[in-house]
């Protein structure tokens, strides 16, 4: 059914207005004088029926009324009471002409009139207002709907600007590191090379993807440290602890990659004696805590090259988790950066 044709006919619509008139009819059909119960409901559900068809055309039609909607409604509605009694009428006198003009039948229909003129504007007035208030409450749901769809699109978008800036950022840096091979004329600039083609097969895909898991940004990160391992082979350590249950959770992309390699550029290599990288990811109490920790230089020579990065970070786990997600940075002792990662351990919807 049309949407139209389905205000009009809706069956509760109906249903109201056959039962609101069916009762008149019931209680018409108590007056001594009246006719028989089914002549009264025979005259009284009609009568209904009609209003309810005055009521619900005039809803729609004409598009652009010259009166108010529902003044021109209260009119149609009170001009169809004297048509809703004089229908059945027609039709009785139709069938039995002489019963139609009965005492008995003419006190009915001047009963029914006299309160289809009293009752039937104010049903319809109530009407127009539980109506109104449905369709106040709908544009307040679709207005919410809509707001929130354009806030969460603006946060799409900020949170695709800033893979964006990780994107090249991430790129250029390991770049770097195999030209430096490249232009020190290491055998091992072959290698490293093809281990980068690999690895870049496998995580470009992932920087455009709004979330990942726990596991696959670790297989990553552990792609990412052998590839590190292969430019100082004799500088550079590192281990990953992961607790099973942590490889399914959510995790936006490049997260702890983007520590590692912090850790690595600014606290491993910038060091003669290199250090070690330590990356551990538990899960207790519904939270994820991934953690990076090296034994590179520390805040001291590294301050200034950390702090574009985190604060990026910082704003993507804002817009990925709001609130509920952490990052703090200290320093280790007696030399090093710890930097501890703490998410909702919610598992990445498909």
């Amino acid at each position: 059914m049309r949407p139209g044709v389905a205000l009009l006919f809706g069956w509760r619509r109906v249903l109201f207005g056959v039962g609101v008139s069916a009762v008149f009819g019931m209680l018409n059909s108590l007056v001594p004088t009246a006719p028989p119960l089914l002549v009264t409901l025979s005259h009284a559900v009609p009568l209904g029926l009609t209003t309810v068809l005055a009521f619900g055309l005039l809803e729609r039609y004409p598009a652009r009324p010259p009166l108010p909607r529902w003044i021109l409604q209260l009119v149609g509605v009170v001009l169809a009471v004297p048509l809703g009694v004089l229908l059945p009428h027609f039709v009785s006198m139709a069938i039995d002409e002489h019963a139609a003009h009965g005492p008995a039948q003419m006190t009915g229909l001047g009963i029914l009139a006299v309160e289809g003129l009293l009752f039937a504007p104010w049903i319809a007035l109530g009407a127009m207002v539980r109506q109104r208030d449905v369709l106040a409450r709908d544009q307040a749901l679709a207005f919410a709907l809509e707001r929130s769809q354009l806030e969460r699109n603006a946060l799409e978008t900020r949170l695709r600007l800033l893979q964006a800036q990780v994107e090249p950022h991430f790129l250029f840096n390991t770049l770097a590191n195999v030209q430096e091979l490249v232009d020190a004329r290491s055998a091992q600039a072959p290698q490293v090379l093809a281990s980068l083609i690999a690895y870049l097969r496998a995580a470009v895909p992932r920087i455009h993807e709004p979330a990942t898991t726990v596991g696959a940004e670790l297989e990553l990160v552990r792609a990412y440290l052998e590839l590190m391992r292969m430019r100082m082979p004799d500088r550079l350590e590192f281990t990953l602890h992961v607790d099973l249950a942590a490889n399914a959770l959510e995790c936006p992309p490049m997260t702890v990659l983007t520590l590692v390699e912090n850790a690595v550029r600014h606290g491993i290599d910038p060091s003669e004696e290199g250090g070690r990288v330590d990356v551990e990811a538990r899960v207790g109490d519904g939270r994820c805590v991934l953690t990076v920790t090296d034994t590179g230089l520390g805040f001291g020579a590294a301050a200034n090259g950390l702090g574009t990065g985190l604060a990026t970070l910082r704003e993507r786990l804002q817009l990925a988790f709001g609130n509920a997600a952490q990052l703090t940075v200290t320093e280790v002792e007696p030399h090093g950066v710890c930097a501890k990662l703490d998410l909702p351990a919610r598992k990445k919807s498909s």
